[in-house]
């Protein structure tokens, strides 16, 4: 294999966060027609909980999965994967007319793990002292794809239905696929030293469309403002705050504006209240998500980067299994207000552990 010099490996890294920004809008595309054509067939909150929990397992099976799969055959085998599975589920979106069909169009998502993919690109072509920079990058990507994939899903669905939307994104799909296949090589991983929120955040499209009670095209309007907010953060705030404090102090920081932002979500009764709420809340999200990833990526062998950004994945998985139940049950039962509550208090009790753990090594 050719040797990849610095400017080929800049030039897979800018590719790379292209295709990030194309799989997170294909996301937030599903985000704006899945919620709203579950409505249509019959859902209530609850249901659509068991919906994404559904998604959660699927994805906690297959993320080790494919970490261990990325690792093996090389990144770009295992983007050509998840783009095939991406083209498959939307297709049949497109063809859900039922309950059962619409849970069945889920079961592709096995292979769909775009964003570990990518992280792992990143990861393997980065020093270890730009790693957490080059990651934050992976989020402004996040923002991009949130502003245009929340725009177009909304405007998509309110004027031209859910089955077009969704077609139009298994198309954005093969785009993907074919990107993976021209500039993305086989083999990514060049270094071989070693180098919360959680129930809010799954059950977010419900809570917007009967708390708020937003149209598809206004959804898409709120979701595109988080996704301006993610690239600040992203793009200008998070580069600079690696440069000067270390991963324990950020992530430490992280976990405790969580704890706030719980309690900010308590008092919140609109949705331009919402919106103060959510400059926090992302920063802290980007934070905690960009330290562990960067942390945990350098505590392996380069031989490895895809196993445990996989398994990391599936630790999300698992939350997005446990969290869309739960919290349709607290939505239903206990309001809004309970999913504040819960953050603080586990946000809370993780600062706590995080504190007296940095205390008792400083004191070693």
């Amino acid at each position: 294999m050719e040797p990849l010099t610095a400017a080929k490996i800049q030039k897979v890294i800018y590719v790379t966060y292209i295709i990030s920004a194309l799989d997170i809008t294909l996301l937030f595309v599903q985000f704006s027609v899945t919620p709203y054509l579950a409505r249509r067939l019959g859902f209530d909150t609850l249901w659509f909980g068991y919906l994404q929990t559904t998604v959660g397992v699927i994805q906690l099976l297959g993320g080790p999965v494919f970490g261990r799969f990325a690792d093996v055959f090389g990144a770009r085998a295992a983007l050509c994967v998840s783009s095939l599975a991406s083209f498959v589920y939307f297709v049949l979106l497109a063809a859900a007319d039922s309950t059962f069909l619409l849970f069945l169009h889920k079961l592709p998502a096995v292979f769909m793990h775009g964003l570990p993919g990518t992280q792992m690109i990143v990861a393997d072509l980065s020093a270890n002292e730009k790693r957490a920079d080059a990651l934050a990058k992976l989020g402004l990507c996040f923002g991009i794809g949130m502003i245009t994939g929340s725009s177009l899903g909304g405007t998509f669905s309110t004027r031209y239905g859910e089955k077009l939307t969704a077609y139009m994104a298994a198309g954005g799909s093969l785009i993907i696929l074919m990107l993976v296949l021209i500039f993305i090589p086989k083999y990514t991983k060049i270094h071989n030293k070693i180098d919360k929120n959680v129930v809010f955040q799954v059950m977010f499209s419900v809570f917007t469309m009967n708390f708020f009670q937003l149209q598809p095209q206004q959804n898409g309007y709120l979701l595109a403002y988080f996704g301006v907010v993610q690239m600040v953060i992203q793009g200008v705030v998070i580069g600079r705050l690696t440069v000067r404090y270390s991963d324990k102090s950020l992530q430490l920081f992280s976990v405790g504006l969580s704890s706030l932002v719980g309690l900010a979500q308590v008092l919140v009764t609109n949705v331009f209240q919402f919106c103060f709420v959510v400059v926090p809340m992302m920063l802290s999200l980007s934070i905690f998500n960009v330290i562990t990833d960067s942390m945990l990526t350098k505590s392996v062998p380069a031989s490895d980067t895809g196993t445990v950004l996989g398994l990391c994945a599936s630790v999300q998985s698992l939350l997005r299994t446990i969290g869309p139940t739960i919290g349709g049950f607290l939505y239903e039962t206990y309001g809004v207000a309970s999913f504040g509550y819960i953050q603080f208090t586990v946000s809370a009790t993780v600062f706590s552990f995080l504190l007296m753990s940095r205390r008792k090594s400083a004191h070693n």
